[in-house]
Order: structure tokens, then sequence, then C-alpha cells
């Protein structure tokens, strides 16, 4: 390779470095927001914030200053390469606050730990959270905070362009002007940014009010509407014993598993299109499906009685399936039907341009479909069925690329769970491991990885495994695997 290829070649580049270290610049600026705590606060780990922050912003800046200038517009090609490159750059700088703390984290640990909240995921390796500093727990909320934005606005103008697992259905730029909610993606990335900080202030607003300190109030907020469950307390909301405050999470859990896009569309006064749209009406009705199924199974089972079995069910529910990860109660103890449903939950997640994870609903209703036109194409043969989704034909090629992702989706999810297996874990916390992190949900079954444990037994090897697993499944898995095609790279 000449001198001048890997001239151009970096040159293609500049693009990517200069807008991983805008991002890198705005995270050193996210963390003086816990160093300030702790100084309000007078609390002794304020320099941890304040080390982080300078390293951080020290090599944020050389990106953002060797790479200025006019810069050429992305192509796709580099579009997969910010996304899983930016990612991973943000998650190696979130974890110094992590590792430079008192905690006595290894830097395997901290990446671990800021992994999980930048996905949103909430699997937790930090014990004693009660007695954690302020910082560091407003810190790991500040990260899930980020990360749900940052999956909103990758949702409606990342993926769609990339054609990853069907998302090109909610492709925002239209032939027909008449179908455009804002003129272009920026606007509409804007709107749903000052959507986002709403109703973060809401959820807020209402933990306060429900009984929580402002500090928790602010904390849960931020990871209730990321959908990623990072609490800061042992025994997350369980420590409150306050059903008003299980209210408030239900609510803004299924609130944040809804298409951001959507909301807008209420804003504008188009309340048909909010209520007419299938995802939302699927999601809800499988929502109130398995809760009532679980709440009539702990009164079968003796397990629970009214209105406090209704309870635990719906916010269990809720939690597993939105992927918050919320916990009040152990449901591993419930038996083994009750682990069955929660370990199918996992897998199934919210609504596409949510803060949600794991398969999303629109991708099952098209498999379904997919699965029930091949019936009937069996069953007549000389029929010609035609899938649609809320009132608009879908392409063969969309709806395959839906299968070819479910497809991906378990077979990685497996593969997993095999290489966890083989590292030592048991079965049943190699298979939960691997669900709850490939599906960005946190807790997973047993009494290690369980709703009452945490991931810091697990060795190193297995937390490296799994940090690639949580990244893989925020990222839409083909996001990340493209990069490992010897194809992709050939010019």
């Amino acid at each position: 390779m000449t001198r001048r290829n890997c001239t151009e070649i970096m040159a293609d580049y500049r693009t990517i470095f200069f807008l991983i270290g805008m991002l890198l610049s705005a995270l050193a600026g996210g963390m003086l927001v816990p160093a300030l705590t702790e100084i309000l606060l007078d609390q002794e780990d304020w320099p941890v914030f304040i080390i982080a922050a300078l390293i951080t912003g020290f090599i944020a800046g050389a990106l953002v200053l060797t790479n200025r200038g006019k810069l050429p517009p992305l192509s796709v090609r580099q579009a997969f390469l910010l996304t899983s490159g930016a990612w991973l750059a943000l998650t190696a700088f979130a974890a110094l606050p992590f590792a430079f703390s008192g905690l006595g984290l290894s830097y395997t640990d901290a990446f671990f730990e800021a992994m999980s909240g930048l996905t949103t995921t909430g699997a937790t390796i930090i014990t004693e959270l009660d007695e954690a500093p302020p910082g560091i727990l407003l810190w790991r909320a500040l990260l899930q905070w980020f990360g749900g934005i940052g999956i909103i606005v990758m949702a409606i103008s990342v993926l769609p362009m990339l054609n990853v697992g069907g998302m090109q259905l909610f492709r925002l730029e239209s032939s027909d002007t008449s179908e455009k909610i804002l003129p272009r993606t920026a606007q509409i990335a804007g709107s749903i940014t000052r959507l986002y900080f709403f109703i973060t202030g809401s959820c807020l607003l209402a933990y306060w009010l429900a009984g929580m300190s402002f500090f928790d109030a602010a904390a849960h907020a931020m990871t209730t509407i990321a959908t990623g469950g990072f609490s800061t307390r042992d025994t997350s909301l369980a420590a409150f014993s306050a059903p008003g405050i299980e209210v408030v999470a239900i609510v803004f859990m299924l609130a944040s598993s809804l298409p951001f896009v959507a909301y807008l569309q209420l804003t504008n006064r188009n309340f048909n299109a909010f209520w007419q749209d299938g995802q939302i009406r699927f999601f809800l009705a499988a929502a109130a499906a398995a809760t009532l199924t679980m709440w009539f199974y702990q009164i079968a089972t003796n397990t629970g009685t009214g209105t406090t079995a209704a309870l635990r069910a719906a916010f269990n529910t809720v939690s597993i399936l939105t992927g918050t990860g919320f916990t009040t109660t152990d449901y591993s103890l419930w038996g083994p039907f009750a682990v069955s449903v929660f370990f199918i939950l996992t897998f199934i997640g919210g609504c596409a341009g949510s803060t949600s994870c794991g398969l999303k609903i629109f991708r099952l209703q098209i498999i379904l479909k997919s699965g029930w036109r091949y019936v009937k194409q069996v069953t007549q043969p000389n029929g010609i069925f035609v899938i649609h989704y809320n009132g608009k034909q879908v392409d063969d090629k969309v709806a395959n690329s839906v299968i070819a992702f479910g497809l991906i989706f378990v077979l990685s999810f497996a593969t997993l769970a095999i290489i966890l297996a083989l590292i030592g874990l048991d079965t049943q916390t190699a298979l939960s491991a691997a669900a709850a992190a490939i599906a960005n949900v946190g807790p997973g079954l047993g009494p290690i990885v369980g709703p009452s444990g945490t991931y810091a037994p697990l060795p190193d090897t297995a937390k490296w495994v799994l940090s690639f697993a949580m990244l893989l499944g925020r990222l839409e898995f083909l996001t990340v695997l493209v990069l490992f095609a010897p194809s992709f790279w050939r010019r």
C-alpha cells in the first residue's frame, strides 16, 4: 500500500474521529455533574471525576483539533464504523471514574459497569450500593440516561439508513412530504431530545411526590426513562416499600418503551396515528396479557393474593418486558412456570424508536405474519399473500431482513451461552446471563446473576464476553458483526 493510499484512507476516517471527539467532549462535560454533586454534598470522591474529565477532555480535544476543517460526508460504511467505534470509545472513558474510585474495581469491572450503563442493560458488579459515594451512583444513572437518548437518535437516523433488521420501515425521509413529521431528521432528533428532557422531569417529579428523596428521584428517573434499571439501592425499588413508587415506575417504563416519534404525533394533535399504530397496540396488549397471566398464576399457586399480587405481577412483568430490570421481589422463587415466562419476556423488548431493547415488537409482528403467510401458501399454493404493517405493504426484502435478524439473534444468544458455559458458568447462569446481556435486560436467573445477585462473582473472561454481548444487542447485531466480514474492509 502506497503512502498516498494510506493518506486517503486516514482522510476517510477524519469525520469519524471528529465526531467521536465531540462525543467524548460531551462525556467529559457530563463527568463534571457528579463532581459538582460530590463537592456540594461535602464528599471526598470529587477529584476522581475531575481527573477522569481531564483525561477524557484531552483525548477529545486532540481528536477534534487534528480533524477539524471541512469534513467529508459519512458513507454507509463509515456509519457502521462510527456507530461501533463511538460506543466503544465512550465506554472506555466512561469506565475511568469507576476505576479511579475507592470501590476497588479493576478496569475489567469498571468497563463492564460502564458498558452496562451506556447500553442501558442494568447488570451491575457493584455491591453495597447503599454505601456507595453519591457521585458514583449519579454517574451510573447519567450513563444510562445518555445511552437512552443515544439509542433513540440512532434508531431514527442511523439504523434506517443502514437497513438493519427491517429498520428501513421507519425511514423518516419519505418521497411523500406529507408523511414527514418534521422537515429534516436533525429537527426530529432535536424535538425528541426536548421530549426526553420533559418526560425525565415528569418522572422525577412523580417519584419525588411518591416519597423518594430528590437525589433518589433524579437517579431513578434517568434510569427509568432509559429503561436501564440502575438503582441507588442494593434491593432496587424494593428498598422503598412504597406501592406509589412502583406505580410511577410501571407508567414511565411503559411510556419509555413506546416510539418517541409517536409522541411527536401527539404534540401535533395527530391522535389517530398514535392509537392506530399496530406496534403500540400489540405492545400494550402483550404487557397486559403477561401481567394478567402472572397475577392469576400467583393466586393459583398461593404465592400472592389480591392487589399485592397484581402489583408484583405488573411491576416485574413490565420491568422485564421493557428491558428495564428493576426488581421488587425475587421472581425466580415463584416457580418454574414464572421463570419460563420471564425468560421468554427477556427477549421481546419494547417498540422500535424507544429506549427499550430486545427483539422489538415490530419484528415479532412481522415474523408472526411471515409464518402465517407461509402456512397459507402451503394450504393454498396458487394464492398470493401480502404482508401488511400499519396499513402498508411490507416488501419481501424487508420481511426477509427481519427473519434474518431473528435468526442472528437466536444464534448469537446460543453462541454466547456456550462460550459462558465453557468458561465455567453453570447452565442456568450461562443461559440467563447470555439472554440478559444480549437483550440488555440486566438481571438474569439464579442466585448469582438473578434479581437478588450481581455479576461480581463471574470471572473476568465472562465479564468481557458479556460486555461484548451487551454492545452486540444494543447496536442491533449486524452493526457490529458486519465489521468482522473481510469484504467490509475491501474498498
